[in-house]
């Protein structure tokens, strides 16, 4: 396999912060997030973990981190392709789970997502609105299987959607737990190169398959790099706003942006909320 120096992975040539880990950090990393994942396993009382293998370096990092975690055996995989995703993405999911030696589904979406298009068909032509019931679509599955066969949902989220809110609610994130909740999207991509992903994996364009062409950064309006760095410097690190733009180089718009969908998807971190007693 190709693989990508774990050093050397950066998303652009001149990032705006350089949040790479040292390799002592690196197998700190490693060992911490498959120990956290036996222990929600072995805590649950479960037989093992079951994924949503989307081809993305997210999912793929998480299937190898699970896999050294649970070994073969304790991961199954389901690759959920609909329409609107690129082939040759989800095939990378298959991929992936036949080089991790791992038992896996492919269970075509698009039939399911097409049955609540017909129901409520004032709606089908709100592209959010039907991206969104991809993945929610996806997020039952999971659970469907998880609870047939006593598995835990791992979920694929890392930090810098998680401070954006860049996820479905009750989608993507209807999980029982985030291994890589904690790092960063260029942390992802250099521990994923650390524990032997292919290079082609780790450098791929990210996107969240909701509708064809859709990409991450297109819909953000900013790339990873940037979006780490702001989260960083200025939402984790308390930097303030004109601070974070000389620190970091990049434009006020930039700091904003982030901080707009930041503050707009406060609710999907937080519980439902409830009237007070």
């Amino acid at each position: 396999m190709s693989q990508t120096p774990a050093e050397s992975v950066l998303l652009s040539d001149d990032p705006p912060l350089d949040l790479r880990l040292s390799p002592a950090e690196l197998d700190a990393a490693r060992d911490r997030i498959t120990s956290f994942i036996a222990d929600v396993v072995d805590d649950a009382g479960a037989d093992g973990a079951v994924l949503g293998l989307s081809g993305g370096i997210d999912s793929t990092l998480s299937a190898y981190l699970a896999v050294e975690a649970l070994g073969e055996d304790g991961l199954h995989g389901i690759t959920m392709p609909a329409e609107v995703n690129d082939p040759d993405v989800m095939s990378d999911a298959e991929r992936v789970a036949h080089d991790l030696g791992i038992e896996y589904d492919v269970v075509e979406i698009q039939p399911i997502a097409e049955r609540f298009f017909e129901a409520f068909p004032e709606a089908a032509d709100d592209r959010t609105a039907t991206g969104n019931v991809y993945v929610r679509t996806r997020a039952v599955l999971n659970y469907f299987v998880a609870n047939a066969e006593n598995r835990v949902v791992l979920g694929t989220g890392n930090r810098a959607e998680a401070m954006t809110g860049y996820f479905t609610k009750y989608g993507d994130q209807a999980v029982d737990c985030n291994p890589i909740g904690n790092l960063y999207k260029q942390q992802v991509r250099q521990l994923a190169a650390h524990v032997g992903v292919p290079r082609d994996l780790v450098m791929q364009e990210p996107t969240a398959g909701m509708w064809e062409g859709q990409t991450d950064a297109a819909e953000m309006g900013l790339d990873y790099d940037t979006v780490d760095a702001i989260v960083a410097v200025h939402v984790d690190g308390g930097l303030s706003r004109s601070a974070t733009v000389r620190e970091l180089g990049v434009p006020a718009e930039a700091v904003d942006r982030v901080v707009e969908l930041y503050e707009g998807s406060a609710h999907k971190r937080s519980m439902p909320p409830a009237p007070e007693r």
